[in-house]
């Protein structure tokens, strides 16, 4: 860690970034760190450290999860907003159909729409808290100190 010109600390850390981060960082450490000019040598050893990590059973078994919970919310989420917009436009008698006072069937539908987007979305969260973020910054550490091992980024 550094101390910045502000007396905040920062993080001498690539994959830190403070503008998204939004905590500690006071108005004047907002400034984009300057780029670091690496030897020679160091893009190929880095892009080998990736490689290997990219091809570790760790990484394979992180992506296998994400994508284990990505493909199946995504197809199920476009499948109920497709039947949505198809039974709005080939039933409108359906959707039409009043439930509760003013309320009908189309404006229920549109409002799970809605709830169904939130829904999805707490359970992508939970889901990559419980499931893959610890793996991944794991991941990111191993290959970070493999990095600064090889004579990469310092």
């Amino acid at each position: 860690m550094q101390r910045s010109n502000a007396g905040d600390v920062t993080y001498d850390d690539p994959w830190y970034d403070a503008l998204a981060s939004g905590w500690g960082e006071s108005a004047a450490a907002v400034a984009l760190p300057q780029a670091r000019t690496e030897p020679a040598a160091a893009p190929s050893a880095a892009a080998d450290i990736y490689l290997e990590v990219q091809r570790s059973a760790a990484f394979q078994e992180v992506r296998r999860r994400y994508r284990r919970f990505v493909v199946p919310g995504a197809v199920a989420f476009l499948l109920w907003y497709v039947a949505y917009v198809v039974t709005a436009t080939t039933v409108p008698g359906l959707m039409a159909r009043p439930v509760v006072g003013a309320v009908n069937v189309g404006m229920l539908a549109g409002l799970g729409q809605f709830l169904t987007t939130f829904l999805l979305t707490w359970a992508y969260v939970r889901h990559a808290r419980l499931r893959r973020d610890r793996a991944a910054l794991e991941l990111r550490w191993d290959t970070q100190e493999l990095t600064r091992g090889r004579g990469g980024a310092s």
